[in-house]
């Protein structure tokens, strides 16, 4: 089942007595937040949409002034909660790429259709994302996402096909 919305960021801090907050980037993409005219904010588990005013940069955090939020005060209130867009509102992905979100919990199989467990976490080693596969058991397999190794990946299905290469298991 495909995610309606996805996490782009948390707010992690204030900045300055304006009203801006700090905002640790879940993309590679920061410019993404400047084409964005509101976004959600997960408050005591309930999404409040929130416009966006600016948008500034500092270091590796995005800095965001909300719409009606006028001093720290305000923006403290907002300290950890995470932010998220709609999914028609995420950037269209090139060919054979996917968003995380869809692939969290997909059943992994090898060539010969054998259940090895189901997508629990991917993770970037800088040269490739890794996929981390656990079982029932709790067992883990590491898999790195290349051509040879994920030989099909099928969203609608719920189903990842891979070889497994000696050594990775």
């Amino acid at each position: 089942m495909k995610q309606e919305y996805f996490e782009i960021g948390q707010i992690v801090n204030t900045f300055g007595i304006k009203g801006f907050v700090k905002i640790n980037p879940f993309t590679d993409d920061l410019e993404r937040f400047e084409e964005l005219k509101s976004v959600f904010v997960v408050k005591n588990k309930e999404l409040i949409e929130i416009q966006i005013e600016e948008v500034k940069y500092h270091k590796h955090l995005v800095l965001v002034k909300f719409k009606g939020i006028e001093d720290i005060n305000m923006a403290e209130k907002y300290k950890g909660c995470y932010i998220k867009i709609k999914r028609e509102n995420a950037r269209k992905l090139p060919e054979d790429t996917y968003f995380i979100a869809d692939l969290i919990g997909i059943k992994v199989y090898d060539e010969n259709g054998n259940l090895l467990g189901k997508v629990d976490d991917i993770y970037n080693n800088k040269s490739t994302d890794i996929y981390v596969i656990k079982d029932d058991l709790g067992k883990q397999i590491l898999l790195p996402s290349t051509k040879e190794v994920i030989k099909q990946i099928d969203v609608d299905n719920d189903k990842i096909v891979v070889h497994l290469i000696d050594g990775l298991v």
